[in-house]
């Protein structure tokens, strides 16, 4: 059992972090939902907005640098293989 301080500690992190955690959640989905519709222009701006969120919720320690880095990489991979780059 943790002890009191430990406890009220745990639940004031968790209350500062779910809301960052939640838009994160919500832009990668947004993203992923845009890029499934095939709009080059949506899916770009939205997968820009999510790298944004996924950035700064790294920064803030609400999930791990390598999270965030392995979900901006997922989505841009998704997203290229919409828009191939032109060579």
């Amino acid at each position: 059992m943790p002890s009191e301080r430990s406890a009220r500690v745990v639940v004031r992190k968790s209350l500062r972090n779910r809301p960052i955690r939640t838009a994160t959640r919500t832009y990668v989905k947004r993203a992923q939902e845009t890029i499934e519709t095939g709009e080059v222009a949506a899916a770009t701006e939205s997968t820009e907005q999510a790298i944004k969120v996924l950035d700064k919720a790294a920064t803030k320690g609400v999930i791990h640098k390598n999270n965030a880095a392995r979900r901006k990489s997922r989505l841009m991979a998704r997203l290229n293989r919409l828009n191939p780059p032109a060579s």
